[in-house]
């Protein structure tokens, strides 16, 4: 039997009395990714991208190992009601125009000290002073860099689009505005470079394209070293208590982690390690995550039919944003038809040892994204079910 067969046979025992649709995490899995992550860190503290989890009780699970700490969330909602559970260090990635919640922000001592909000333009800082309808705490502000790589005079770029702040000077020049203004503070600063630590770089079948992905990441890992140390180097000349400098992802850990001026890793996706991350040499994590879609059909030889699965990630659309079949080994798609909200052809020879009622076992194309479907996470511990736990979802949010 290979080690993914054991592993659906665990699956579906842990699972027999759970009716499909059905999302589980696998917690030795969970832990030694975890573990990973932490070997690959080398000693500095991962914070946990909490838009990668989405469920509390596996926060906790994570926080509560030595060398994670703090969390990034995603909105400022999410961010205000995680402090008000008790997370005391929660970085908001994304700059937020949510009015009302900045005026609870800008209210409450307690969320002030705990919630860091991110900008990358004075203009964010006026929204937010607007919005404070009396509120008085200092609003901690984290200053979020351009990671993105420029080739060619700048004609050529490579990166997401997110911070228009590039520059040691651009950075240093914004720290001086929310220093010279009152009820701010800086305290951070983030760089994410998503084109080292979100693109994989070993894709199968595709030894050209992974080859150039390789030569760009290098060239990139080491043009944003010496230009984070050197923003890092201009806005310590204004800020001289700078608390953290985050950066890094779950595919980029131990590079990020080698640079001096990075103080903290962010990586959340390594703990459930979805499809996307096949595809790297730099590292190998076991798939935690999976949900199960049950057979209601059998059409004819070699295919079977299962209730939805039509769950795609968010990005760029293509086949890879797809939730992948599994278990058992050597389900497909149906090219014509693809993964259905309502019902999903499979085919392959597997398709005819599979019953009305059986499980097929899928693995998410991103991390946390799976959460949005599912109320509950059923936590597996070698062939049991040990704990069911919400998601966010299940706790009645959905941030975005």
């Amino acid at each position: 039997m290979t080690a993914r067969a054991a592993d659906r046979a665990r699956y579906d025992r842990a699972t027999a009395h759970l009716d499909a649709p059905v999302a589980i995490v696998d917690l030795d899995a969970f832990d030694a990714n975890a573990d990973d992550l932490l070997r690959r860190a080398g000693g500095k503290p991962i914070r946990i991208a909490s838009k990668s989890v989405r469920c509390r009780a596996l926060l906790e699970r994570a926080l509560a190992r030595d060398g994670f700490a703090g969390l990034m969330s995603f909105t400022l909602a999410e961010s205000l009601w995680l402090a008000r559970s008790g997370f005391e260090d929660v970085l908001l990635a994304y700059p937020s125009a949510d009015r009302a919640r900045y005026a609870e922000l800008t209210a409450d001592p307690k969320l002030a000290a705990a919630v860091t909000v991110m900008i990358d333009d004075p203009a964010q800082l006026d929204l937010i002073d607007a919005a404070r309808d009396g509120g008085r705490e200092v609003v901690r502000v984290c200053l979020e860099l351009d990671t993105s790589l420029k080739l060619f005079g700048g004609r050529v770029r490579v990166g997401a689009r997110r911070s228009p702040l590039h520059s040691p000077a651009q950075v240093a020049d914004l720290a001086r505005a929310v220093a010279r203004r009152p009820g701010f503070e800086v305290v951070g600063i983030m760089a994410y470079e998503g084109h080292v630590a979100g693109v994989g770089d070993a894709v199968a079948g595709r030894p050209l394209r992974s080859r150039a992905v390789r030569l760009m990441q290098a060239a990139a890992r080491r043009e944003l070293a010496e230009r984070r140390a050197a923003v890092v180097r201009a806005v310590r000349a204004v800020v001289p208590g700078l608390e953290f400098v985050n950066g890094g992802g779950t595919g980029s850990v131990q590079h990020t982690a080698a640079e001096e001026a990075v103080t903290e890793i962010a990586a959340g996706s390594g703990l459930y390690v979805p499809r996307l991350f096949d595809n790297y040499t730099s590292f190998r994590g076991r798939p935690a995550a999976l949900f199960a879609q049950p057979v209601v059909r059998r059409p004819g030889v070699g295919v079977v039919t299962v209730l939805g699965g039509g769950y795609p990630a968010s990005g760029a659309a293509g086949r890879d944003r797809l939730p992948v079949p599994y278990l058992p080994e050597g389900l497909r798609y149906d090219p014509q038809e693809g993964a259905g909200e309502v019902q999903t052809p499979l085919l392959g020879t597997p398709a005819d040892d599979l019953l009305i009622g059986d499980k097929v076992w899928f693995r998410h194309a991103k991390a946390g994204e799976l959460c949005e479907r599912f109320d509950t996470l059923h936590l597996v511990e070698g062939d049991a079910v040990t704990a069911t736990v919400p998601t966010y979802r299940g706790e009645g949010h959905a941030f975005l």
